[in-house]
């Protein structure tokens, strides 16, 4: 009978020091941090290229925990990158391509470690390809500032925001197209050289804008489509 008395005793104390250390959850699992965000050289932004050959050059990102980086550079011809051109997955910090001549290009890199950790797209950089006996070229498409492509918005009154460029340094004008319906066919304002607009709104409405940019010589560019939603 005491040795049965013992024996519980002796099985308690082992329960109760089992349970009371430490957890048994397995290995201890180390979160894996994003490379930073790549941030382009070369050609410069906005650039006239006299070569259509061209390598595109950034700065190397930074992988907090050591990670191999690999880049994946994006050449489009529109800056919503839905026409990619070219693309190529490289550890280096060039990439060489040939690009059609008298074409506007819009190139972005995005770093990812072995880990499959991704840091956010560069910046956007624009560049046209000469051209022989071109002497115009069209403008950039125009780039969103304001309100965010798919923003909430409240108020009475949102002021569109975009901005333009043209490698020829022609003088802009704008017209604006805003409309519920995809893709707007409402003229609001035609031939103005302001790269803002104010416009008042309708409540639990979405709406789609778009800006086409035209030079001073006849040359015309027709940007995205943006939207967002009125509460």
């Amino acid at each position: 009978m005491k040795y049965i008395f013992k024996l519980l005793i002796s099985c308690l104390i082992l329960f109760s020091c089992s349970s009371g250390g430490p957890s048994d959850d397995g290995p201890i699992v180390t979160p894996n941090n994003a490379p930073s965000k790549p941030s382009l050289v070369s050609p410069s932004n906005n650039l006239l290229c006299v070569e259509n050959v061209l390598t595109f050059n950034w700065n190397a990102s930074v992988d907090p925990d050591g990670d191999t980086i690999t880049y994946k550079i994006e050449i489009a011809t529109d800056n919503s990158f839905n026409n990619v051109l070219h693309y190529g997955n490289t550890t280096s910090t060039s990439y060489q391509a040939t690009l059609l001549k008298g074409t506007a290009y819009y190139w972005r890199v995005i770093a990812t470690d072995d880990n499959n950790a991704s840091s956010d797209y560069s910046s956007v950089f624009q560049l046209y390809t000469e051209n022989e006996g071109l002497t115009n070229y069209l403008p950039f498409s125009p780039e969103l500032i304001s309100p965010n492509n798919g923003e909430t918005v409240s108020g009475e009154v949102i002021t569109l925001q975009w901005e333009a460029n043209d490698v020829d340094q022609d003088d802009l004008v704008y017209d604006i197209y805003i409309d519920t319906v995809d893709p707007p066919i409402t003229l609001v304002s035609e031939d103005q050289t302001e790269t803002s607009f104010d416009f008042n709104l309708s409540a639990s409405t979405i709406y789609f804008w778009r800006i086409v940019v035209k030079d001073e010589n006849g040359g015309e560019t027709v940007g995205q489509v943006w939207n967002f939603n009125k509460i």
